[in-house]
């Protein structure tokens, strides 16, 4: 979910995480033909637990990114593979890119998973594969920016 601050925060936008309680349903989703895929109202009853918040703010003049933030200090409650908590943080950057980087730790603050050496770069499609308007992931950056993006996605190692 994604929202603007509230006023009390010094931020600009607000980018919450939930737990999915179908996984199964949205493995692939973005793969399948739409009347394969759940329906707007199965994908609101499947959001489970709140698992984070990012808060971001506008980047500096003359920095490469647009947005970038972390979980507050202490991160959140996390107890997947041995974790009591777990930090995020997020960038999104000029050139249309988006770096993440998730980890979890333990109670004497030992990483117990998430990536070490640094963030998962998510990148645009090279132009060249603009060609392929029946893809679902490859279309002109115009019409990118028009369409809203819906549904849930899901990364793992």
């Amino acid at each position: 979910m994604v929202k603007p601050c509230p006023k009390e925060l010094k931020c600009d936008v607000e980018v919450s995480s939930y737990a999915i309680r179908e996984v199964e349903e949205y493995k692939n989703f973005c793969d399948r033909p739409r009347d394969q895929r759940p329906l707007p109202e199965e994908v609101i009853g499947d959001i489970g637990e709140h698992l984070t918040t990012i808060h971001l703010r506008r980047c500096d003049r003359g920095k490469r990114c647009l947005y970038e933030g972390s979980t507050p200090p202490g991160g959140f409650p996390n107890s997947w593979n041995g974790a009591t908590y777990s930090t995020s943080e997020l960038a999104v950057l000029k050139n249309n890119e988006i770096h993440t980087w998730d980890r979890g730790f333990d109670d004497d603050g030992n990483q117990v998973w998430g990536v070490k050496a640094g963030p998962y770069e998510f990148k645009p499609a090279p132009s060249s594969s603009y060609s392929d308007m029946f893809s679902p992931l490859n279309f002109p950056p115009q019409q990118f920016f028009e369409k809203r993006i819906e549904g849930s996605f899901v990364l793992q190692e």
